[in-house]
């Protein structure tokens, strides 16, 4: 697999399928390895957390769950479209462009 992903922690995405699909949110945390991404306020899962010390409280919490990378699509901050991203060389720089507009990400 190809340890690469499109979006950088920060980015704004929306999600292209699954039962949060048309949600936006900011990427949280993201792991090229495995292809997967965590965004805020979508995907959540529900854990059952055992009390660890006398006194801490157990129970059921939500918590994020990860996608993955393919499921999501870049949301442009100029044209507030989602789409997909394009490199270009900036001098000595690469940077990541809009297929959209054109505006640089």
């Amino acid at each position: 697999m190809n340890p690469k992903v499109h979006v950088k922690t920060g980015d704004t995405v929306a999600i292209l399928s699954g039962r949060d699909r048309g949600k936006q949110g900011k990427v949280l945390a993201v792991s090229p390895r495995e292809g997967k991404l965590i965004v805020e306020g979508c995907n959540y899962v529900v854990k059952h957390v055992r009390p660890r010390r006398m006194g801490e409280q157990g129970g059921i919490v939500k918590a994020e769950g990860a996608l993955y990378a393919c499921k999501v699509q870049l949301v442009c901050p100029h044209c507030s479209k989602p789409t997909r991203v394009g490199h270009k060389m900036d001098g000595e720089k690469k940077v990541r462009v809009c297929k959209k507009c054109g505006q640089t990400l």
